[in-house]
């Protein structure tokens, strides 16, 4: 095997074209330090004193003392708002699916701190939690979405009396949530109907969602069905299906957050960091609404695991009519980096799509079409230098402060200090 310093070279280069465009997560500090967890198999939690279940129709808070257990179907209704301290533990029960609803115009305040996250988790014991103990949390809202008659009705297995969402109001507030864990959420109820960790339906741009880490969800860690959201700081680990799902006209700008997948976590339906659509089908799109538009910056997207048998695949998955923006970010270790419907690139549609100041580290492919076509004058419009679009092939460990999730993990890019003495072998 041959050594070169050609490919530090480059990276150091790129690290020195604009001192403004830093690439992937950012952050002077660790931003994952105290309040994270990458071992929650193994985390001993203290066993539940209280239980939550049935319908809370007016202000509740719970209260780090206790450790609540959840059960059912929880329903926060008639514009109640439910206060949870920082370091409180609620565990969803696996029996009954338990399973925390927000109705349209009710609240939760999760705020945890650093040092005193929140936390929703399994209640089965250590070594016996598997992806989908429990249903997860759901956030229903008035803000926009794109279905005919501006309203939805999220068919979870919900009572039809609280599952309906969407509205007029894009600044509409359904609460915040920081410092807060989901672990070993989504519950798959059948072959078409599978919670997520976090589902938020018409929820609006006034909802504050950051530092958020869902960890070992059955299905995706963050859906958004409609509604108009700013996420900041989230953390995907090891979902079974996607980290981030847009659907029904979502105007979503997301920054400084991570996807982190492994191969043998994936199931068989192309999981994937990002899917993007703009409606499940084109006759229930309301043709006056928006279609979906995610801007996304400062992302760090990778496979965390040697995918030498290419179990995972696109990195990103965008359909029809839809408006997606990547910039100054970081996909490391995937098959693909853009899989593209199609249809996506026929007439205007290829014009939707923006990407600048990307990292493509270690991608068998860049772009492909859904139907395993190879595009080579797509791909040049996509992957270019005016769009500051490179290619690297570095290891996890050189390219990474560190990608080590059993350690201190700090998934920021290496300093100038430490690439420049670092030997890369092709």
């Amino acid at each position: 095997m041959k050594k070169t310093l050609t490919t530090v070279i480059l990276l150091i280069s790129l690290f020195s074209l604009n001192a403004q465009e830093i690439n992937g997560i950012v952050g002077s500090e660790n931003w994952f330090n105290n309040w994270t967890n990458f071992k929650p198999k193994t985390t001993e939690y203290s066993e539940p004193t209280q239980i939550i279940s049935g319908v809370i129709n007016e202000n509740v808070t719970l209260y780090k003392k206790n450790t609540y257990i959840l059960m059912n179907v929880v329903y926060v209704t008639n514009n109640a708002i439910l206060n949870i301290e920082p370091g409180t533990i609620i565990r969803g029960d696996y029996d009954t699916c338990g399973t925390l609803v927000i109705t349209k115009g009710a609240k939760i305040i999760a705020e945890g701190t650093e040092t005193d996250p929140i936390v929703f988790t399994s209640n089965k014991e250590v070594s016996e939690r598997k992806p989908g103990d429990w249903g997860g949390i759901i956030i229903l809202g008035d803000a926009p979405i794109n279905k005919f008659g501006g309203i939805g009705n999220l068919d979870f297995n919900l009572n039809p009396k609280y599952n309906f969402y969407g509205g007029l109001n894009s600044e509409s507030n359904s609460g915040k949530l920081k410092y807060l864990r989901i672990e070993f959420s989504g519950r798959k109820l059948n072959a078409l109907k599978e919670l997520n960790g976090l589902s938020l339906a018409g929820v609006g741009n006034k909802t504050k969602i950051e530092y958020v880490q869902i960890s070992f969800s059955n299905d995706d860690s963050f859906e958004s069905y409609g509604g108009d959201i700013i996420f900041n700081n989230l953390i995907s680990f090891r979902a079974t299906d996607d980290d981030f799902d847009f659907t029904q006209g979502t105007q979503c700008n997301i920054s400084n957050s991570i996807a982190i997948r492994y191969p043998f976590s994936s199931d068989v339906s192309r999981s994937r960091c990002f899917e993007v659509d703009s409606y499940d089908k084109i006759e229930n799109y309301d043709l006056s609404k928006k279609l979906t538009k995610i801007v996304a910056n400062n992302m760090t997207l990778i496979n965390n695991e040697d995918n030498n048998q290419g179990l995972v695949k696109e990195a990103i998955y965008v359909k029809n009519d839809t408006f997606f923006e990547l910039k100054n970010s970081v996909v490391s270790g995937f098959n693909q980096f853009l899989l593209l419907e199609d249809k996506a690139v026929l007439n205007s549609n290829l014009e939707k799509l923006k990407f600048h100041s990307i990292l493509i580290n270690d991608s068998k492919y860049n772009v492909q079409l859904e139907s395993g076509i190879i595009n080579n004058l797509i791909e040049e419009k996509i992957v270019n230098n005016v769009n500051n679009i490179q290619i690297l092939k570095f290891n996890r460990e050189d390219l990474f402060v560190e990608s080590d999730v059993k350690k201190n993990p700090d998934f920021r890019l290496k300093s100038n200090n430490i690439i420049s003495s670092v030997l890369v072998v092709k």
